[in-house]
């Protein structure tokens, strides 16, 4: 059975920042309560095992314990604004409040525990006209947080293919991008939009496109146009074959590597504590020793220069 993520299109369109290692502890969170019949109330302790972490995700042991004791600290201090109409008035309103009231590592066990505000619960779980649901499956390949956001934001408009024009500074804030991120808009293109798309079209079940939208010369909005893929026979004998692992890099290339990609600010969710950028660049030069490594850092890695010949 696929694992299903529901959310409420209030919490889709909201706009928070969560790294990507916080946003797939979430969404795994969502996806395995309802896989085992458990439900989410505001009571529920929930709990993400790293072996689900590691099997879905399809990173290291030791980097998912890493990562997960981390998010397990991060995502406390996380906090998401929503918008919703107020009943009485009818008038639009904003709210903000926490992912989490209560959020745990057992370490022996390598397990997350955590428990949803009583404000987020309902807008994961309610199965009403307004929502939005898709197959966890879809976004596991994905190791941008900005596709994560992405793909979210498109499949509310599934049945369509089309989404209206997201305003700029909305959609900024809905991908979760800081006002002091890649404020120009060839940064924000390179680094966030077209990034995210590249890995949409290539690792989820849909084929996307953009269009953006102008007052005077300048870039107010955006639109996107999708649809679903068509897997034939061939496609989905090349999905089964196990994928070719990148070479080993020489020691050159390691250190050269590493340095680049501690300094990159879309792995901030390998990063441990306060650890220097020496250190991290030293601790991402022993990762990139296994070629299984180097596949799950690829998108990081062609990001700052690294071709596979």
């Amino acid at each position: 059975m696929s694992e299903l993520v529901v959310k409420d299109n209030a919490l889709i369109q909201a706009s928070y920042t969560l790294d990507t290692v916080e946003q797939r502890l979430v969404l795994l969170a969502i996806a395995e309560a309802r896989e085992t019949g458990q439900g989410i109330t505001e009571n529920s302790l929930l709990e993400v095992h790293a072996s689900s972490y590691i099997n879905t995700f399809n990173v290291e042991k030791h980097t998912a314990y890493t990562v997960l004791r981390e998010a397990s600290k991060s995502l406390f201090d996380r906090y998401v604004t929503y918008h919703d109409t107020n009943p009485k008035t009818g008038k639009n309103r904003s709210f903000h409040c926490r992912w989490v009231d209560k959020i745990g590592y057992e370490k022996e066990s390598a397990i997350v525990f955590l428990r949803f505000t009583q404000d987020i619960v309902p807008l994961i779980t309610r199965l009403e006209e307004n929502f939005t649901k898709y197959e966890l499956q879809q976004v596991s390949k994905l190791t941008s947080s900005y596709a994560i956001r992405l793909y979210e934001l498109l499949i509310q408009w599934r049945s369509s293919g089309e989404t209206p024009i997201f305003d700029l500074s909305i959609f900024r804030q809905q991908l979760g991008v800081e006002s002091h991120q890649y404020k120009t808009m060839s940064n924000f293109k390179t680094y966030v939009l077209d990034f995210a798309l590249n890995q949409i079209n290539e690792l989820t079940d849909i084929k996307a496109k953009y269009e953006q939208h102008k007052k005077g010369r300048t870039i107010t909005g955006f639109s996107f146009n999708f649809k679903q893929k068509k897997l034939n026979s061939e496609s989905i004998k090349k999905e089964s074959k196990t994928p070719n692992l990148p070479p080993k890099m020489t020691d050159k290339q390691r250190q050269l590597f590493a340095k680049k990609l501690s300094e990159l600010s879309e792995m901030g969710s390998y990063s441990v504590g306060a650890e220097s950028y020496q250190d991290f660049a030293n601790r991402i030069d022993e990762m990139l020793k296994d070629s299984k490594n180097i596949q799950e850092l690829l998108p990081y890695l062609k990001k700052v220069g690294f071709k596979i010949v």
